[in-house]
């Protein structure tokens, strides 16, 4: 296995390379790049199985190589950044780590890449590197594509009622009652959703508090909330997130 460490901090790569002495027998670092520039000529002149990108490199972001030259392998973001929108990179990479990086992360990381390995989806397209940029600009999605036969729809987020799962799918409900089906679980869409808009009230849903209709008390110690259009079953907040939806609907942030 061929890696290619983007790393501008020589004690974080050390501390990679050490690592990789660990948990992995075959493998070759050929190569740790400073900089966007430094990376986008190692690509160009090596074979690269899987990189290691920092997101945030001493001259920009690291997705800035993916517009200097073709990048053919999976690749592992790493960051000092714990902010929530970062786990949307789950979504088209095949993970991202939080320095400092523990070896447990590493192995699982490595052995998810193993069991994707040469599959086209674990390459990275240039529609998701707007995604993540804009994700970590503070923006957040304002639009879904859905296909409908041969057909594509666009869905503006802000008419999105609410977004729920049934029968292993998940849908997006919009303000006039129409259902479409989306590729990604609740678990990867809510990070890419506006926190001042929406709220998961439970595994099952996500609201966007334009639509909420009423709330009411419900058993024990739960909310149920009624949108303004119908729901197949009842929209209930579960228990422990009861205290922070209330504030949520006060104070979104």
């Amino acid at each position: 296995m061929k890696i290619l460490i983007v790393e501008d901090e020589s004690l974080a790569a050390s501390r990679l390379e050490m690592l990789f002495r660990n948990i992995i027998s075959n493998y070759e670092i050929i190569g740790i790049a400073k900089s966007t520039e430094e990376a986008t000529a190692i690509i160009e002149n090596k074979h690269v199985d899987l990189g290691f990108f920092d997101i945030q490199i001493e001259d920009g972001l690291s997705f800035d190589i993916f517009e200097k030259t073709e990048v053919k392998f999976p690749v592992i973001f790493t960051t000092a950044y714990n902010d929530y929108a970062i786990r949307a990179f789950k979504l088209n990479s095949i993970d991202y780590l939080l320095k400092p990086i523990s070896e447990d992360e590493l192995r699982n990381a490595v052995s998810k890449f193993e069991n994707i390995w040469n599959k086209p989806e674990s390459i990275i397209t240039s529609s998701v590197l707007d995604e993540m940029k804009q994700l970590l600009a503070g923006k957040y999605k304002e639009r879904f594509t859905v296909r409908i036969g041969n057909k594509l729809e666009i869905l503006r987020a802000d008419e999105i009622s609410f977004f729920y799962s049934y029968n292993k799918g998940t849908y997006a409900r919009t303000n006039i009652d129409r259902d479409f089906l989306l590729d990604n679980p609740l678990d990867l869409i809510m990070p890419l959703l506006d926190p001042k808009q929406f709220f998961r009230i439970s595994r099952k849903h996500i609201v966007n508090v334009k639509y909420i209709k009423d709330i009411y008390a419900y058993s024990n110690s739960r909310l149920i909330v009624n949108m303004k259009n119908k729901s197949n079953e009842d929209m209930i907040v579960s228990r422990e997130k009861v205290r922070v939806f209330k504030d949520w609907l006060e104070n979104p942030s």
